[in-house]
């Protein structure tokens, strides 16, 4: 890809019309490796769907569904009677050994601490309790 050729006096005043394109496309190839390295970074490895929270009225179930709720302070209380997490333990054994499985309605306060509501979790599934709904309060329609 010479410009020119050993034969001095015929290229002494001719130019070259043609684009050098090498250069071009090398920098084509170095945008298309660093797009190629940076496109699945800029992608969220973790996609998580939240549910929305439009609450609606629930149908009466047959057997009365025991509430569970947690306070901001993280005090327990089972049918709004203050439990400890020993007494927790032992209501949620003899509701899991009931022959009608009763639901569990968790009713927790929105600034209470996220390992309060796994810790009584995890006492319920210990328990054996497997059905277990969360409350949730509809969202307020603004004008």
């Amino acid at each position: 890809m010479a410009f020119g050729g050993f034969d001095q006096h015929k290229t002494a005043g001719h130019t070259v019309a043609e684009i050098n394109m090498i250069p071009l496309i090398d920098v084509m190839l170095v945008l298309l490796v660093i797009f190629m390295i940076t496109a699945p970074m800029m992608t969220h490895a973790v996609k998580i769907d939240l549910p929305q929270a439009n609450s609606q009225p629930q149908t009466p179930l047959p057997v009365e569904p025991v509430n569970l709720s947690i306070d901001n302070g993280g005090q327990l209380f089972w049918n709004q009677e203050a439990v400890s997490r020993e007494q927790l333990r032992q209501k949620l054994a003899q509701l899991s050994s009931r022959p009608d499985s009763a639901e569990l309605h968790v009713r927790a306060d929105k600034g209470v601490a996220y390992h309060i509501v796994a810790e009584t979790l995890a006492d319920a599934t210990q328990a054996g309790v497997s059905r277990i709904g969360f409350v949730s309060e509809p969202e307020s329609s603004k004008p």
